[in-house]
Parts: structure tokens; C-alpha cells; sequence
């Protein structure tokens, strides 16, 4: 068998219940930045701007938002190292995998 034949595939009670355990409640949070010199040392202060509270991850969803593209497979393996094999989404779609999204802070400009 040639390296090239083996197809990688995840069955769907595997891939479901390792994202139900990552991604059941989660939020999804907006800060700015700043760095600051106190002590003779680099601190950092986070302004939070926006914070989405998730909850109810859908299986359904998810498999809707593959089939549209939304979510992808990244097979990490940037500079000759393997860091695994993730499921990507933009930031901006990420509520569309869940049955509930509630916006608990908004201050965004």
C-alpha cells in the first residue's frame, strides 16, 4: 500500500464527541492589547470589548456548516513538524454551530 492510498476520515460519533467536550458552552471573547513597562517588566492589560456566551453545541449545525464550506480541515504540519489536524472556522461564523448565542458585552467601535 502506497502512503498516498490511505484516506483520513472521522466517524461521526469520534468527531462529535470530542467536540462535545471541547465546545458544549464556550465564549467567544473580543479584547484589545496594551503593553505596558511596570517595574522593570513588560505587562499586558486586556480591554474586553465583546463577549458572545455559546451554548448548546449542534451537531446538526456543524455538519450544515462543513457541507457550506464554513468549516475546513487544516493539516498542520508547518515546518517539517505535524501539529495535528484541526477543524477551522472564521471567528465570525463560529455561532452558527450553536442553538444559542448571547451577546453579554458589546462595546466594539
Amino acid at each position: 500500500m502506497n502512503n498516498f492510498d490511505i484516506v483520513p476520515y472521522w466517524g461521526y460519533d469520534d468527531l462529535f464527541h470530542k467536540a462535545g467536550v471541547k465546545l458544549t458552552n464556550c465564549f467567544y471573547v473580543q479584547a484589545d492589547e496594551k503593553w505596558e513597562k511596570e517595574k522593570g517588566r513588560n505587562q499586558n492589560y486586556f480591554l474586553y470589548n465583546y463577549v458572545l456566551k455559546l451554548s448548546q453545541f449542534d451537531q446538526d449545525k456543524f455538519i450544515e456548516a462543513i457541507r457550506a464550506g464554513k468549516v475546513y480541515v487544516d493539516f498542520d504540519a508547518r515546518t517539517g513538524h505535524n501539529h495535528g489536524t484541526k477543524f477551522r472556522i472564521r471567528y465570525t461564523d463560529i455561532p452558527l454551530l450553536y442553538k444559542n448565542a448571547e451577546i453579554v458585552l458589546d462595546k466594539r467601535k
